[in-house]
C-alpha cells in the first residue's frame, strides 16, 4: 500500500464514531471513493475514451466529474473534527461523556433514536460497518479490519496496483 493510502486509513481505522458507524469501513473516510475515482479515471484516459466513447456522452463533463470527486475533502471521521457540525448523537453522546451510544442507559427514551436508526441502516446498505452492542472496541475493530482486507471491495485500499 502506498503512503498516501495508509496514511488515509490509518487516520480513520481506530475510530468508531458515537453512533457506532465504523469510520475505517467508509469510503469517503478511508480513501476508497478517491483511490477508485483516480483508478477509474487512469483507464478511461488509458482506453482513449473521449475519442470513441457514445456520441450522447459528455467525456468533459465525465472527466470534471471525477476530478471533482478526488478533491473532496476526507472525512476526519467525527472523533476528530469530522462528520455534520450539528450531529444530535455527537453531541448527545459528548454531553452524557459517552464514547458510544450503546453505554446510553437512556436507550429505550432516546430522543434521537430515529436518526440514529437512519444513520446506522443508511451505512448497513452502504457496506459500512455498524458497532450495535457492547462488545469490546478493539476486539471490533481487529475482526473488522480482517473482513475489510479480506472480503470488502474497500479491500482496494490493501490491494497492489499495477500500472
Amino acid at each position: 500500500m502506498d503512503a498516501e493510502k495508509a496514511e488515509t486509513f490509518e487516520n480513520v481505522k481506530s475510530q468508531i464514531g458515537f453512533c457506532g458507524i465504523w469510520c475505517g469501513s467508509c469510503m469517503v473516510g478511508n480513501g476508497t471513493l478517491r483511490e477508485l475515482t483516480k483508478r477509474y479515471e487512469e483507464t478511461t484516459n488509458a482506453y482513449g475514451l473521449g475519442k470513441w466513447c457514445p456520441k450522447d456522452f459528455d467525456y468533459g463533463e465525465f472527466s470534471e466529474g471525477l476530478a471533482s470527486i478526488q478533491r473532496m475533502p476526507l472525512c476526519l471521521g467525527c472523533l476528530k473534527g469530522g462528520g455534520r457540525d450539528d450531529c444530535e448523537i455527537r453531541a448527545c453522546a459528548s454531553n452524557k461523556g459517552l464514547q458510544h451510544c450503546t453505554e446510553c442507559n437512556e436507550r429505550a427514551e432516546c430522543k434521537h433514536g430515529e436518526i440514529l436508526e437512519k444513520m446506522r441502516s443508511g451505512a448497513l446498505a452502504a457496506g459500512v460497518f455498524v458497532k450495535t452492542n457492547g462488545t469490546d472496541r478493539q476486539a471490533l475493530l481487529q475482526e473488522w479490519t480482517v473482513v475489510l482486507k479480506t472480503k470488502r471491495p474497500s479491500c482496494i485500499l490493501f490491494s497492489e496496483w499495477e500500472r
